[in-house]
C-alpha cells in the first residue's frame, strides 16, 4: 500500500488500479497493456521502479501486465530501513513460508485465483507468471493453476534459512512435477554466479524436481549493476536482481539480454504465431 505522505518515486500514473478479490481475500492489482495476462510478482521489499521498468517492457511488448500489491511500499525506491521492516513483517505474516519446513506459501492460493480471472478476462492460450527473488517460486507453484503456462522463476529467495530448498509442500511439488510431465510445461530461470541469497544449490534442486524441463541460467555476477538502489547495496549486498535493480540498461549487456529472453519466452508461449 502507498503511504499518503510518502513521495513516491514512480506514480504508476499509466496503470489502472483494481481491487481484486480472491475467496475474501482482496489485495491491490496494477493492470497496463493489451493482450494475454503475465502476473508480475514484486521482489523484496515490494514494487519498486525498477520492477515497474519492467512491468512497462511487457507491457510493451503485446501483453496485459498485472502488478499485484503483496508488500512494501508502492512505486517508491526502497531504502534499507524500510525495506528491513517489510522483510520482518513478511517472515512472520500468515501469507508466507519464509523459512524451511514451511512447506508451500499460502498467498500464493490467492495468485493462483488472480491467474484465472486475467485469463477469463485477456484470453490467449494461457497466463505467464513471473516470480522475483521473494517471490521467485511463486511463478512456479502458480502453475498449479492450468491457465499458467509460462512461469519465470528469478533468483527465488525462499526459504532464506535453506539453500537448497523450494519453498514447497510435497504435495504440491508432486502435483507440480506431474503437470509438467503431463503437459511438457518448460520453467526459465535466472540467478547470478555468487548469488548467496539464490545458491547453485537451490537450482540443483529445481533441476531434481524437474528434470530437463527446468532452464536455469546463470549470469557472472561481475555483470551487475555496480550501484543498485541502497537496499540493494547494504541489505542484500551480493548481485541478485537481474531484470530490476541490478540491470544494466544497455544495449547487448548480458542483462538486458536476459530480459529479453523473457520476453521471448512469454511470447512463444502465450503469442503463439503473432
Amino acid at each position: 500500500m502507498n503511504a499518503a505522505d510518502h513521495p513516491l518515486d514512480d506514480p504508476l500514473d499509466d496503470f489502472s488500479h483494481r481491487r481484486v478479490d480472491v475467496d475474501g481475500t482482496v489485495k491491490t492489482v496494477h493492470v497496463a497493456g493489451s493482450g494475454p495476462a503475465v502476473v508480475l510478482m514484486p521482489e523484496m521489499p515490494g514494487i519498486s521502479p525498477d520492477v515497474l521498468r519492467l512491468a512497462r517492457w511487457i507491457r510493451d511488448a503485446g501483453f496485459t501486465v498485472h502488478v499485484p500489491s503483496l508488500f512494501g511500499t508502492d512505486g517508491a525506491h526502497p531504502t534499507t530501513e524500510a525495506g528491513r521492516e517489510v522483510i520482518r513483517r513478511a517472515c512472520v505474516s500468515a501469507e508466507f513460508r519464509a523459512f524451511a519446513g514451511g512447506g508451500t506459501s499460502p498467498v500464493t492460493a490467492w495468485l493462483r485465483g488472480l491467474a484465472r480471472r486475467a485469463h477469463a478476462e485477456c484470453g490467449g492460450p494461457g497466463v505467464g507468471a513471473i516470480g522475483l527473488c521473494f517471490t521467485g517460486n511463486f511463478a512456479l507453484t502458480m502453475t498449479l493453476e492450468p491457465s499458467v503456462i509460462a512461469p519465470v522463476v528469478n533468483h527465488p529467495s525462499l526459504p532464506l534459512d535453506d539453500p537448497a530448498g523450494l519453498e514447497l509442500g510435497d504435495e504440491d511439488a508432486q502435483a507440480i512435477r506431474e503437470r509438467v510431465t503431463r503437459d511438457g510445461l518448460r520453467v526459465l530461470a535466472y540467478r547470478f554466479e555468487g548469488d548467496r541469497w539464490c545458491t547453485g544449490r537451490r537450482f540443483a534442486a529445481y533441476r531434481r524436481l524437474l528434470g530437463d524441463a527446468f532452464d536455469g541460467r546463470v549470469l557472472d555476477g561481475a555483470v551487475a549493476n555496480p550501484d543498485p538502489p541502497p537496499f540493494f547495496r547494504e541489505m542484500v549486498e551480493t548481485p541478485h536482481s537481474i531484470v530490476t535493480a541490478h540491470l544494466v540498461n544497455e544495449e547487448g549487456h548480458p542483462t538486458v539480454k536476459a530480459r529479453d529472453e523473457i520476453l521471448a519466452f512469454l511470447a512463444e508461449r502465450l503469442q503463439p504465431g503473432g
